[in-house]
Parts: C-alpha cells; structure tokens; sequence
C-alpha cells in the first residue's frame, strides 16, 4: 500500500532540501517509492501535483537544466536559505500561540517517516546534508482520529464522507468539500461546504464517528480565499464571550487558556491565576478539564462544578 499524501510530500521535501545539487526528475521518480511505482503519465501527474502543494505552502523549488543517465532533463532543489526563517522576537501572546502548535503538532509516524526517508536517500547513493532538516521537523497530531485524514483532505481539496453525530446524540453521514481546519478553545473543527445541504458547515471532529473516506478525487473543487474562509468561520461559531473566567494553572502550562487571558498574576508554588473570558460555561469547563491536574477553576461557581462533574464523569469511566 502506498504511502499517504502527507508521507509522500515529506519525502519530497526531504530529498529537495537535503541534497547540494539540483536533482534530476528521473533520480527523484527512482528514489521516492510512490513515484517508481507509478507509469509515466501517472508519475507526471502526481509531480506536479505535489510539487504544486509545496509551492503552496510557500517553499520555494529551484528548476534548473541538468545532465543525467537519461540526457538533458530538469533537476529539481529547495535552498536552506530560502526555506528557513529568520530570526524572529515574539511577544509572549505569540510564543504561547507556538507553544500550542509545538503541543498539537506531533506525530510519531511522521518523525519516523522523516528517517525513513533520510535512509531510503542514502541508501540509494544521494549525498544529503541532515543539518538542513533542522527547519523540517513534522509533529503532526491531535488527539481527534480524524484530525489526518481531514488535513490531507483539506491539503489535496478532496471531498470526504464521515458520520457526524451532533450534540443531541443523533447521527448522519456527511459528504463534504474540506475547506480549513481551525482551533477553537482548545478543540478542532473542520471549516467546509456540506453538499447534501448545499451550504457552508462547521464540524468539530471529536463528533466525527468511525472512519472517514473519500468522496472524489484530488483537486475536485476550489476553495474560497483565506479572508472568506476566515470570516465564515467566525461566522460559524458561537457567540463572542460575555463573562470573565478565573483559573488556576501551573507554570508553563495552559497555553491555550493564556493565550487568551486578559490578566495573569503569579500565584505560589509554580502556578499562576489567569482571567479568561467566555460564553459557555460548558465550552469552557471542557477546556480547562482536558488540562487535568495542571488547571483549576476558580470562579464563578457554575464553571467550578461544571469542572468537577466531568473530571468526575472521567474517573467513573476508567474505574
């Protein structure tokens, strides 16, 4: 079985990145497994497409004239230079904002696919240079099962079906355009076009049931641009905060929680209280309960209760 999307775009950003000079398109098809596969007009296509994901995202791919066993052909690289950022100073809201993405962005299979890859290039004779990986370091993962599957969605615009159970308990299959994924109060929801309904939708993906498949193929519809996306999304959730929050949370923890605290002030012994506004007590108290034993809600006292009543309802499931 070949490897997923997101596999095989590390490895072709790996292989870029790594190597001194400008690899020829012939060397890339023999040393990428997903690619030696594949006949030529399919091997084209499935190129191109990944080159243009890359691109994307904004790496830049240098395309020069190279001579290689097959003749004349392109030769393909992505210069460290280019691909790492510059220094940069964050302020303390921003490097809270890194620390969540530090937290959600990890992945075991990735990392391992990145030393697999490494190998696989060495192994087939291609001189690498592994301090340019020090800008690629994939950790990819949230706690959701469909969190994957979605973003490559999301990454190849195709269109996917799941069951989706609602608050309410009641459950229907879904057939939708993936469009973004964004964090909310520490929780993922997937931003799309719901086609059965013929209207944009949100979907938090902890609701989302069993396995998701897809619907279509790569590049089958277009997305609309990030401002659009960014408004309907807004749009889509629930209503802006209308009460402050005091909560209790050890230091260096609760990051997500800080990040939009209006107030802190150092406690005793390694914690901190922070003021967090919100309009759910529920949405809120889920929160500061999926931070266990390293937040504490203080006032008022419905989101206190509403706390201790689901750290309660978890310790009954795991006795």
């Amino acid at each position: 079985m070949a490897p997923r999307t997101t596999e095989r775009l590390m490895n072709l950003l790996i292989a870029l990145l790594v190597t001194p000079t400008y690899l020829p398109k012939s060397r890339i098809r023999e040393i990428i497994e997903p690619y030696r596969g594949q006949k030529d007009a399919a091997f084209d296509r499935m190129f191109e497409r990944d080159k243009e994901a890359l691109r994307t995202i904004g790496i830049t791919i240098e395309v020069r004239d190279t001579e290689s066993y097959h003749g004349n052909e392109s030769g393909y690289r992505i210069r460290r230079e280019e691909f790492e950022l510059a220094p940069i100073d964050l302020e303390p809201s921003e490097a809270a904002v890194i620390g969540v993405a530090a937290r959600v962005w990890q992945s075991a299979r990735l990392g391992e696919a990145t030393a697999v890859a490494l190998r696989k290039l060495l192994a087939a004779g291609v001189p690498v240079d592994p301090d340019a990986l020090s800008g690629v370091e994939p950790r990819l993962a949230a706690s959701e099962p469909a969190f994957e599957p979605i973003w490559e969605a999301v990454v190849t615009r195709t269109p996917v079906t799941f069951q989706y159970e609602r608050a309410d308990g009641a459950r229907a299959q879904r057939v939708i355009e993936p469009w973004r994924l964004v964090s909310w109060h520490g929780r993922w929801y997937l931003v799309g076009y719901d086609r059965d309904r013929a209207d944009q939708r949100l979907f938090r993906l902890s609701r989302v049931v069993g396995e998701v498949e897809p619907a279509g193929g790569p590049n089958e519809f277009d997305v609309p641009d990030d401002a659009d996306v960014r408004e309907i999304a807004e749009s889509l959730f629930p209503a802006p905060p209308t009460a402050d929050a005091v909560v209790r949370v050890r230091r260096g923890r609760g990051l997500g929680l800080r990040r939009r605290a209006t107030s802190e002030d150092s406690a005793d012994d390694g914690w901190d209280l922070i003021e967090v506004p919100y309009g759910s007590v529920p949405e809120l108290a889920a929160e500061i309960a999926s931070y266990g034993k390293d937040a504490v809600a203080v006032a008022p006292d419905d989101l206190r209760d509403e706390v201790r009543a689901r750290l309660s309802r978890v310790l009954e499931a795991a006795r």
